[in-house]
Protein backbone atom coordinates (compact mmCIF):
# COMPACT_ATOMS: atom_id res chain seq x y z
CA UNK A 1 0.00 0.00 0.00
CA UNK A 2 1.37 3.50 -0.79
CA UNK A 3 1.11 6.38 1.86
CA UNK A 4 -1.37 8.40 0.11
CA UNK A 5 -3.91 5.22 0.13
CA UNK A 6 -2.84 5.07 4.10
CA UNK A 7 -3.65 9.04 4.56
CA UNK A 8 -7.16 8.97 2.17
CA UNK A 9 -10.06 8.49 3.93
CA UNK A 10 -12.43 5.92 3.26
CA UNK A 11 -14.60 6.75 0.22
CA UNK A 12 -17.82 7.66 2.41
CA UNK A 13 -16.07 10.32 4.14
CA UNK A 14 -14.01 12.05 1.55
CA UNK A 15 -16.69 14.59 0.84
CA UNK A 16 -17.16 15.58 3.89
CA UNK A 17 -13.73 15.36 4.99
CA UNK A 18 -12.60 17.72 1.66
CA UNK A 19 -15.33 20.11 2.63
CA UNK A 20 -14.16 20.38 6.30
CA UNK A 21 -10.55 21.07 5.18
CA UNK A 22 -11.70 23.57 2.53
CA UNK A 23 -13.79 25.37 5.50
CA UNK A 24 -10.50 25.44 7.58
CA UNK A 25 -8.39 26.75 4.92
CA UNK A 26 -10.64 29.36 3.90
CA UNK A 27 -11.04 30.53 7.61
CA UNK A 28 -7.39 30.49 7.81
CA UNK A 29 -6.66 32.91 4.62
CA UNK A 30 -9.56 35.31 5.55
CA UNK A 31 -7.54 35.69 9.44
CA UNK A 32 -4.37 36.40 7.44
CA UNK A 33 -6.36 38.66 5.44
CA UNK A 34 -8.31 40.42 8.10
CA UNK A 35 -5.08 40.27 10.35
CA UNK A 36 -2.84 41.92 7.16
CA UNK A 37 -0.31 39.12 8.63
CA UNK A 38 1.88 39.72 5.44
CA UNK A 39 2.24 43.01 6.61
CA UNK A 40 4.74 41.56 9.33
CA UNK A 41 7.46 40.27 7.19
CA UNK A 42 8.20 43.73 5.99
CA UNK A 43 10.01 46.32 8.04
CA UNK A 44 7.70 49.03 7.69
CA UNK A 45 7.03 51.04 10.86
CA UNK A 46 3.14 51.33 10.10
CA UNK A 47 3.09 47.37 10.48
CA UNK A 48 3.18 48.36 14.02
CA UNK A 49 0.07 50.30 14.09
CA UNK A 50 -1.95 47.33 12.52
CA UNK A 51 -2.83 46.53 16.45
CA UNK A 52 -4.33 49.87 17.69
CA UNK A 53 -2.23 49.40 20.96
CA UNK A 54 0.59 50.85 19.84
CA UNK A 55 -1.11 54.24 18.16
CA UNK A 56 1.17 56.13 20.99
CA UNK A 57 4.35 54.08 20.53
CA UNK A 58 4.69 54.74 16.62
CA UNK A 59 3.16 58.38 17.13
CA UNK A 60 6.06 59.21 19.35
CA UNK A 61 8.65 57.44 17.18
CA UNK A 62 7.32 59.82 14.35
CA UNK A 63 8.89 62.29 16.47
CA UNK A 64 11.87 61.02 17.37
CA UNK A 65 15.38 61.65 15.78
CA UNK A 66 15.69 57.65 15.54
CA UNK A 67 12.83 57.62 12.55
CA UNK A 68 15.54 59.32 10.24
CA UNK A 69 17.76 55.92 10.57
CA UNK A 70 15.70 53.37 12.23
CA UNK A 71 12.44 51.21 12.15
CA UNK A 72 10.92 49.80 14.58
CA UNK A 73 12.65 46.53 13.62
CA UNK A 74 16.28 47.61 13.66
CA UNK A 75 15.49 48.81 17.47
CA UNK A 76 12.87 45.79 18.89
CA UNK A 77 13.71 42.60 16.73
CA UNK A 78 17.44 40.85 16.70
CA UNK A 79 19.99 41.79 13.62
CA UNK A 80 21.94 39.34 14.38
CA UNK A 81 20.90 37.06 11.51
CA UNK A 82 17.80 36.25 9.21
CA UNK A 83 16.97 33.31 11.06
CA UNK A 84 17.00 34.69 14.60
CA UNK A 85 15.03 37.97 13.43
CA UNK A 86 12.27 36.51 11.97
CA UNK A 87 11.90 33.43 14.49
CA UNK A 88 11.70 36.41 17.05
CA UNK A 89 9.47 38.09 15.09
CA UNK A 90 6.96 35.23 14.98
CA UNK A 91 7.26 34.04 18.76
CA UNK A 92 6.82 38.00 19.46
CA UNK A 93 3.76 38.47 16.84
CA UNK A 94 1.93 35.24 17.98
CA UNK A 95 2.05 36.54 21.64
CA UNK A 96 0.99 39.88 20.54
CA UNK A 97 -2.06 38.39 18.27
CA UNK A 98 -3.13 36.38 20.77
CA UNK A 99 -3.31 38.96 23.41
CA UNK A 100 -5.08 41.40 21.02
CA UNK A 101 -7.49 38.80 19.95
CA UNK A 102 -8.41 38.00 23.86
CA UNK A 103 -8.69 41.34 24.45
CA UNK A 104 -6.28 41.43 27.21
CA UNK A 105 -3.74 44.29 26.33
CA UNK A 106 -2.80 45.98 29.20
CA UNK A 107 -3.44 49.88 29.50
CA UNK A 108 0.21 50.24 30.41
CA UNK A 109 2.71 48.93 27.91
CA UNK A 110 5.66 47.35 29.46
CA UNK A 111 8.56 45.67 27.50
CA UNK A 112 9.12 41.97 28.34
CA UNK A 113 12.97 40.79 29.59
CA UNK A 114 13.68 39.23 26.35
CA UNK A 115 12.71 42.47 24.64
CA UNK A 116 14.51 44.64 26.82
CA UNK A 117 17.94 42.61 25.79
CA UNK A 118 17.20 43.30 22.50
CA UNK A 119 16.80 46.36 21.99
CA UNK A 120 20.01 47.06 24.62
CA UNK A 121 21.82 44.94 22.30
CA UNK A 122 20.70 46.61 19.19
CA UNK A 123 21.53 49.88 21.30
CA UNK A 124 25.11 49.01 21.43
CA UNK A 125 25.23 47.88 18.30
CA UNK A 126 24.62 50.99 16.10
CA UNK A 127 25.52 53.04 18.32
CA UNK A 128 29.21 51.62 19.12
CA UNK A 129 31.15 53.92 17.64
CA UNK A 130 30.03 56.09 20.32
CA UNK A 131 31.02 53.36 23.06
CA UNK A 132 34.85 53.72 21.44
CA UNK A 133 35.35 56.89 20.33
CA UNK A 134 37.69 58.82 22.83
CA UNK A 135 37.48 62.16 21.16
CA UNK A 136 33.80 62.56 22.04
CA UNK A 137 34.34 61.42 25.27
CA UNK A 138 37.07 64.04 25.77
CA UNK A 139 34.49 66.53 24.72
CA UNK A 140 31.52 65.31 26.14
CA UNK A 141 33.45 64.99 29.51
CA UNK A 142 31.78 61.56 29.63
CA UNK A 143 34.32 59.19 30.56
CA UNK A 144 33.01 55.74 29.78
CA UNK A 145 29.53 54.78 28.11
CA UNK A 146 28.50 51.65 30.18
CA UNK A 147 27.35 48.21 28.18
CA UNK A 148 26.70 46.45 31.61
CA UNK A 149 23.56 48.34 32.10
CA UNK A 150 20.71 49.63 30.23
CA UNK A 151 21.50 52.25 27.76
CA UNK A 152 17.32 53.73 29.00
CA UNK A 153 19.18 53.98 32.93
CA UNK A 154 20.46 57.66 31.19
CA UNK A 155 18.79 58.13 27.77
CA UNK A 156 15.02 57.45 29.61
CA UNK A 157 13.48 59.21 27.12
CA UNK A 158 14.91 57.55 23.65
CA UNK A 159 12.71 57.46 21.41
CA UNK A 160 9.01 57.33 22.91
CA UNK A 161 9.26 60.10 25.42
CA UNK A 162 7.45 59.68 28.52
CA UNK A 163 4.67 57.10 26.85
CA UNK A 164 3.03 54.94 29.53
CA UNK A 165 -0.02 54.42 28.34
CA UNK A 166 -2.99 54.08 25.45
CA UNK A 167 -4.26 57.73 26.47
CA UNK A 168 -0.66 59.52 26.87
CA UNK A 169 -0.96 60.73 22.90
CA UNK A 170 -4.69 61.29 22.40
CA UNK A 171 -4.04 63.57 19.59
CA UNK A 172 -1.66 62.08 17.83
CA UNK A 173 -1.83 61.85 14.01
CA UNK A 174 -1.45 58.27 12.68
CA UNK A 175 -1.56 57.03 9.31
CA UNK A 176 -4.46 55.19 8.05
CA UNK A 177 -4.04 50.79 8.17
CA UNK A 178 -3.89 49.99 4.74
CA UNK A 179 -1.58 47.14 3.33
CA UNK A 180 2.25 47.36 4.74
CA UNK A 181 3.15 43.70 2.74
CA UNK A 182 6.79 44.17 1.40
CA UNK A 183 6.84 45.09 -2.03
CA UNK A 184 8.49 42.08 -3.38
CA UNK A 185 5.36 39.69 -2.06
CA UNK A 186 2.68 42.64 -3.19
CA UNK A 187 4.57 41.87 -6.52
CA UNK A 188 3.98 38.45 -6.27
CA UNK A 189 0.39 38.61 -5.17
CA UNK A 190 -0.54 40.94 -7.77
CA UNK A 191 0.62 38.76 -10.49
Amino acid sequence: MSIIQNILPPPSWRLPVIIVVGIIMGMGIYILNVSNAISYLSDKPETCINCHVMLPQYATYQHSSHRENATCNDCHVPQDNVFKKYFFKAKDGLRHATIFTMRAEPQVIFIKEEGKRVVHDNCVRCHSELLNDSKLMAKTNISVHKTDRECWECHREVPHGRVNSLTSTPWARTPSQGNNAPEWLQKAVDK
